[in-house]
C-alpha cells in the first residue's frame, strides 16, 4: 500500500508545530524521518496514525482519505509501534499480541483457530514463540518492542508506522528491532533518532527542521556534512562504510577542531 501526505499542517495552541508537509511512501519502501528533538517528526507520525488531528492537509492510503475511514478500517491497513507502551495492567505476552486481531473481529467474537495461528506465527517471527505466558511488564525494553511488533504482525496491516521504536534500547536491541521491521518487507514509515541506523535501514529519508521538511531523498543524497551542520549543528565526516556499503556518519565535537 502507498501512503501519501499532502500539505499537512498542525497547530497546538498558538504554535504551529508542523507546516505544509508533503511525503510519498511507496509500497514496500522503508522510509525514515529524522530531525533534532522538537523538530516535529513525531508530530507528523501522530497525525498519520490519527492520534492528532491536522488543521489542514490530506493523508491517503492508496488514494483513499484516512479522515473518511473508520478507526477499524484504518487499523486494518496501518499498524503502529511506538516507544511508549501504554500497557499498565499485567497482560501476558500472548494477550498483548491477540490485541492485534481486534480490527478483524466483532466486539464479542471469540478467538478462532485462525486467530491463534496468526498470533503464534507473529510471536515466532519476532523470536518470542516461547514467551506466550510471560508477563509483558516483566520483559526487557527490547523484548517489549518485539512483542509490540508481533502485535502489529498479528494485525495484518500493510503499513507500519514506527514512532522512535528504538529509543531507550541498547545497541543490540536497536539492531534487533530494526532487523525485524526491515525483514517484514512491507511499507514502513519510521521516525528515528539515530542517523546511522536511518542511513543503514532506510531506502529514503525525510529531514525535518522546525516543523518543515528541508531535505528528502536516498540517504547518500540527503546526508551531507553541510546539512548535518545546518540541521543538527554538529561537525561530521561522511563516508561509505567498507563493510556495509552504506553511508556512515562519524560525529565529532567542536573542541576537536580547536586542537
Amino acid at each position: 500500500m502507498r501512503l501519501t501526505v499532502d500539505r499537512l499542517s498542525t497547530q497546538i495552541g498558538a504554535q504551529r508545530i508542523i507546516n505544509d508537509i508533503n511525503m510519498e511512501i511507496e509500497q514496500g519502501a522503508f522510509v525514515g524521518v529524522i530531525g533534532p528533538n522538537g523538530s516535529g517528526k513525531s508530530t507528523i507520525l501522530k497525525n498519520i496514525y490519527r492520534l492528532l488531528k491536522p488543521d489542514s492537509g490530506v493523508i491517503t492510503i492508496n488514494d483513499e482519505d484516512i479522515a473518511k475511514m473508520s478507526s477499524r478500517e484504518v487499523a486494518q491497513k496501518m499498524a503502529v509501534v511506538s516507544q511508549e507502551t501504554a500497557v499498565q495492567f499485567d497482560f501476558s505476552v500472548k494477550e498483548i499480541v491477540f490485541m492485534g486481531r481486534s480490527p478483524h473481529k466483532g466486539w464479542l467474537d471469540p478467538d478462532t483457530d485462525t486467530d491463534r495461528k496468526i498470533v503464534d506465527y507473529a510471536l515466532k517471527r519476532v523470536g518470542l514463540n516461547g514467551y506466550s505466558n510471560k508477563s509483558f511488564l516483566s520483559l526487557s525494553g527490547g523484548e517489549k518492542q518485539r512483542v509490540l511488533i508481533a502485535r502489529a504482525i498479528a494485525q495484518q496491516a500493510n503499513i507500519y508506522i514506527l514512532d522512535e521504536p528504538t529509543n531507550h534500547l541498547d545497541i543490540h536491541h536497536q539492531l534487533q528491532v530494526m532487523d525485524i521491521a526491515k525483514n517484514l518487507e512491507i511499507t514502513v514509515l519510521a521516525a528515528l533518532h539515530d542517523i546511522n541506523l536511518a542511513a543503514y535501514y532506510c531506502d529514503k529519508l525525510y529531514v525535518v527542521q522546525n516543523g518543515s521538511i528541508v531535505a528528502s531523498g536516498m540517504p547518500e543524497e540527503v546526508l551531507t556534512e553541510s546539512l548535518l551542520m545546518e540541521v543538527f549543528r554538529v561537525h561530521s565526516n561522511i563516508e561509505i562504510h567498507t563493510v556495509t556499503g552504506k553511508v556512515h556518519v562519524t560525529f565529532f565535537p567542536e573542541t576537536l577542531l580547536r586542537r
